[in-house]
């Protein structure tokens, strides 16, 4: 895990589900972090993390009193005041569009469905992944979301498919990254870049990256 001279990541927990709060407090524990604070509501996570000034946060956006947006409040918050705090957001609804201005543009910020938490490996490594800078926002539910605004945009053509592969495109992941992640062989994932590349219409040219032009159009098309 990422960790400062050798020390182990330390981590606030935000999560009014107290089972699923001490579940995750011992996997991350087990898995070399420690975890400084723990708490129930919006309030208690700001003032934990202005207290311990942890390297990570994992906060639930739906917390008491109302269970709406409280904890991404709270991330917006903390965002403002310390800027180096990674931050890990967790749901159990669809709620990307709301989480956007947090999202947009920031490093250090994931966005996880909690129902798509299915390995502990997996999520290990996106724990370590925002905590070293990194930024991960779960692909469907970015898919839902865009296909949920239904606006004429340039990633209309794109099929399904094709829309996997480009937001996976927009985390850094080469082409056999894709194919581990999606479950599909490297030469698959070649055949759908081609086709985004062409239904982008992104011509070939020597002064230019059309994958890095493809990500773009994905990041002004989305934002």
């Amino acid at each position: 895990m990422s960790a400062v001279d050798g020390a182990p990541l330390r981590v606030v927990l935000a999560d009014d589900d107290v089972l699923l709060r001490e579940g995750l407090a011992s996997l991350l524990t087990r898995s070399g972090c420690e975890v400084v604070g723990q708490a129930g509501d919006a309030d208690a996570l700001v003032t934990l993390v202005r207290h311990h000034r942890p390297q990570l946060a994992i906060i639930d956006i739906r917390m008491p009193p109302t269970h709406s947006a409280e904890g991404l409040d709270a991330a917006l918050q903390i965002r403002r005041e310390l800027p180096d705090v990674a931050m890990l957001l967790l749901s159990a609804h669809v709620e990307v569009e709301h989480a956007l201005e947090l999202l947009d543009g920031s490093s250090g910020i994931g966005y996880l469905l909690k129902s798509r938490v299915t390995d502990v490996t997996d999520f290990v490594e996106k724990v370590r992944c925002i905590a070293d800078g990194g930024s991960f926002i779960d692909p469907p539910r970015v898919l839902a979301w865009v296909s949920a605004r239904r606006r004429a945009d340039p990633l209309a053509p794109l099929s399904e498919r094709e829309r996997e592969v480009l937001v996976l495109m927009t985390e850094g992941l080469s082409n056999s990254g894709i194919g581990r992640r999606l479950w599909i062989t490297e030469g698959t994932v070649e055949k759908h870049v081609r086709n985004i590349l062409s239904k982008l219409d992104l011509a070939d040219s020597a002064d230019d990256h059309r994958r890095v032009r493809a990500v773009i159009t994905y990041l002004d098309a989305t934002t």
